[in-house]
């Protein structure tokens, strides 16, 4: 567990300071002068159809590494171990076949989006480099992950790619990119920029290897393999479709679906910061949890079951309330355009269902690294049926805030399914007193900064309520000792500054 710990640490430490340059992207996207409402949502449902592209295109890549390079890595030298070549051909050749699509498919696009987002159809050519950048990346991010430089790759796509986006937005600002054209149009090439660093830095360090004779690794598992990227296909297909529909639902069938697109585009980058360590835990885990099934050690699994629910909940509760009590000040505050006041309520309630979430733990990555992977495509299925009438309703019928619910409605189910199936297959159950504990912690903080600071606004608002906050937060999570993994944090700051030995 301590190496689990020390990487989603540091992952989440590298994420969050993404985080903190995306901060600075969005504002200077969302304040008055420089980008308009759609110019922000067209960069907003570029990357939800690159997300989209790169799902089709690397047909369950990611997941043929994160099931398989243990039984590679254990049998095969490196310089034989033909994984990584296949992954790559197989998710070009994918990637060939969706951009094939695309083209064929414009006419629909037009008369889906034409109407209401019609810059969207003037720059559709440019989301298919975007789309094969983030192919790529993906399946070396998860190579990388079974490498254990979950670290790294966080760096790559949480902090170089936002930088690579300020630096277009400072060029813009400053007017060396004259016009809104050629800002798009760089943009699109943001996702090959960090796929090439990733390949970059692999092939320097001799991580990986090119072969392109079939290993016998390849040959005994050639059916499994092929029998898993098919359902695991699929499952990727649907929660992917999931993340990204409301974009396209707000896009094709509202007024000014691109002005709404971007102010659901910022209530999507608030709420991103709550899953922020989320994403380190995952990519720490996966290489532990595919080892811990191969090993059949099930105590190694409940651990990293439930320790990354109440890890994930204790963050994603503290974030979730300190953007919350903040929210309409920011926007004053900051000089934001009102306009994106609308996105509170959107935030709201994506807050609240990131918290179901991830107070979850990694249940999709148990299920999807064990031989039960087929259920992952069940459960998919399932998520699809309720939110995809869900979002096209309640979009016609509440704007911006409908999607939101849906996806509230949908996920709380989907979660509820496979926390259901873990514990009635292996006994495996996320939640504990713990759980309930720090809910209420969070409730007991949250009120009492409320009602203590609710005259005060500004700056001096906004840092008030937050201090507090967290001071009482922390203070209440350290003396309920609401996780293990906090103590041994603590000693190891402690040894690193000095203040307590070995």
């Amino acid at each position: 567990m301590s190496n689990i710990r020390r990487q989603s640490i540091i992952s989440s430490l590298v994420i969050y300071t993404g985080f903190a340059v995306g901060l600075i992207n969005t504002y200077f996207f969302t304040r008055q002068g420089i980008f308009t409402e759609a110019e922000y949502g067209l960069t907003t449902i570029f990357i939800a159809i690159a997300t989209m592209m790169a799902a089709f295109a690397a047909l369950a890549m990611p997941s043929f590494i994160f099931k398989f390079h243990p039984y590679y890595n254990d049998h095969l030298p490196p310089s034989k171990n033909d994984m990584i070549t296949w992954a790559l051909l197989v998710s070009t050749v994918g990637y060939i076949f969706v951009m094939i699509a695309g083209l064929a498919l414009k006419h629909l696009v037009i008369k889906k989006f034409g109407t209401n987002a019609p810059q969207f159809v003037s720059y559709y050519y440019w989301i298919f480099p975007l789309g094969l950048g983030l192919t790529i990346y993906s399946v070396l991010e998860a190579f990388a992950w079974s490498l254990h430089k979950s670290v790294l790759t966080n760096f790559f796509r949480e902090v170089q790619w936002r930088l690579f986006t300020t630096g277009l937005i400072v060029l813009f600002a400053t007017q060396l990119i004259p016009d809104f054209s050629l800002f798009i149009k760089l943009f699109s090439f943001t996702y090959p920029g960090i796929a090439i660093s990733l390949l970059a830095y692999l092939v320097y360090t001799k991580k990986i290897h090119f072969t392109f004779k079939v290993s016998k690794v390849s040959r005994r598992f050639l059916k499994k393999i092929m029998a898993l990227c098919s359902f695991v296909y699929g499952a990727t297909l649907i929660l992917t479709l999931s993340k990204v529909f409301d974009t396209f639902v707000i896009a094709s069938v509202l007024d000014n679906g691109l002005d709404k697109a971007g102010i659901f585009g910022l209530a999507t980058i608030m709420t991103s910061i709550i899953q922020a360590p989320q994403r380190g835990i995952i990519s720490a885990s996966i290489p532990h949890l595919s080892k811990a099934w191969k090993d059949k050690n099930m105590a190694l699994l409940k651990k990293v079951y439930q320790r990354s629910s109440i890890n994930q909940l204790i963050f994603a509760c503290a974030i979730f309330l300190l953007i919350w009590m903040n929210f309409q000040d920011g926007i004053h505050t900051f000089g934001i355009k009102p306009v994106y006041l609308e996105a509170a309520g959107v935030f709201f309630i994506l807050g609240l269902t990131n918290i179901i979430d991830m107070g979850t733990g990694v249940n999709a990555q148990i299920i999807t690294t064990s031989t039960h992977w087929k259920f992952e495509l069940l459960s998919g299925m399932l998520l699809l049926a309720f939110m995809l009438p869900l979002t096209y309703i309640l979009t016609k019928q509440y704007g911006i805030i409908g999607p939101a619910i849906a996806t509230m409605i949908s996920i709380t189910i989907y979660n509820g399914i496979r926390i259901l199936f873990l514990w009635k297959k292996f006994r495996l159950f996320p939640l504990t007193m713990q759980s309930l504990y720090t809910l209420l912690l969070a409730a007991a903080c949250y009120g009492i900064c409320y009602f203590a600071f609710m005259n005060l606004h500004g700056i001096v608002g906004m840092t008030l309520r937050s201090l507090v906050f967290l001071l009482l937060y922390v203070s209440g999570t350290l003396y309920l000792k609401l996780s293990p993994d906090i103590q041994p944090v603590i000693r190891t700051l402690q040894k690193k500054i000095g203040i307590k030995k070995d």
